[in-house]
């Protein structure tokens, strides 16, 4: 399949945190009858490919939720007072277009609204504005209550509205939610590559659950996998922007991310060495990158006596916003980066990396 349709599938889908069906249903079509499928109580998804040996067992984990907010009430006016899931500035929530589902599965479009600039004081117009002040218009006004003729309710979910294109730049995918449906896409194309090569080992490729609200759907999955090994498939951070250092090495087109620093986790250092080495081997860009938040390996690498975890990520541009930019090229050379990590990683390798 084109990864560029391969990319537009997850990206446009609906699911925050405890909502993630819809994706789920994308990668079982995508995944097929060539894996065994399970799932966690949770909503976590796993699927295992069976290689030569049955291990060492790798985890390979990219979350299927994305941020977004929830009905908290309606107003007497008609209008959505909301609550945000996951990690919101909340400057990039005033004008948001979004969309509402509700319990009867009707998709009902709205924009967050604020009290008019023109009518903030001066006081007002210094700070920044508070979530619990903003509201969803959804379209109440004169002969038309959104009470009575919609079917909105506290806990319905809600998400960006995020229109997925190609850039004039056609190496540059704008889209929401590449945080981390970009990590659910490479599950897809990793498994495509398998199926052309012998592995010495078994992979799990796991759409984790509730990633954005406390990793935890990736928790339950890897005490159901007990993994030898652990890969966070997700996001970094593009430091290529207006505002930061102009030769930082995160930024479109630098490669594959690899992570040395989370609030979560401290990445397995022998781990992170012989990816390294395998990149630099295979002429495969990387750099090192560092974020302030954490990715399923924060949880994964705690499992049972412990697990060695590294956390992959394709350089993105606005994370934790309405619309981001993803690079084509940096998903291509994790790709083949990841690929390789799983055609290499033996039992006589794991040995080494533990020892």
């Amino acid at each position: 399949m084109d990864r560029v349709d391969l990319l537009k599938e997850p990206s446009e889908a609906f699911g925050i945190s405890g909502y993630e069906e819809s994706v789920v249903d994308i990668l079982k079509k995508h995944f097929g009858d060539r894996v065994d499928i399970t799932r966690d109580r949770i909503g976590s998804i796993i699927a295992r490919k069976q290689g030569k040996s049955e291990r060492p067992k790798i985890m390979f984990s990219a979350h299927m939720d994305e941020i977004g907010f929830m009905v908290k009430q309606v107003t007497k006016q008609g209008f959505i007072k909301f609550l945000p899931i996951g990690g919101w500035w909340a400057g990039n929530v005033p004008g948001l277009k979004v969309r509402i589902r509700t319990k009867n599965g009707d998709y009902i479009p709205g924009v967050v609204g604020l009290k008019p600039f023109h009518d903030l004081t001066p006081e007002e117009r210094k700070k920044l504005p508070e979530i619990k002040d903003m509201y969803i218009d959804v379209g109440g006004a004169k002969g038309f209550d959104p009470k009575e003729k919609l079917n909105v309710r506290p806990g319905d979910p809600i998400v960006p509205e995020g229109k997925f294109e190609k850039m004039a730049n056609s190496e540059l995918l704008l889209g929401k939610a590449w945080d981390d449906r970009v990590g659910c896409a490479l599950l897809v194309s990793l498994l495509e590559n398998l199926g052309k090569v012998e592995h010495p080992n078994t992979v799990y490729l796991v759409g984790s659950a509730q990633e954005e609200v406390g990793l935890r759907g990736a928790r339950t999955s890897a005490f159901a996998i007990d993994p030898d090994i652990g890969f966070a498939l997700d996001v970094s951070i593009c430091r290529d922007t207006p505002g930061n250092e102009s030769d930082a090495a995160e930024r479109l087109g630098g490669g594959a991310g690899i992570l040395v620093y989370d609030s979560s986790m401290i990445p397995h250092v022998k781990l992170r060495e012989y990816v390294c080495e395998l990149a630099e081997a295979n002429k495969i860009p990387y750099h090192f990158a560092s974020i302030k938040g954490g990715y399923d390996t924060g949880t994964i690498h705690l499992t049972k006596s412990g697990v060695p975890c590294l956390a992959l990520g394709v350089p993105t541009r606005y994370v934790h916003s309405g619309s981001s930019v993803i690079s084509l090229e940096d998903y291509d050379n994790i790709l083949k980066l990841i690929t390789l990590i799983v055609k290499s990683l033996s039992a006589d390798v794991l040995e080494k990396l533990l020892g």
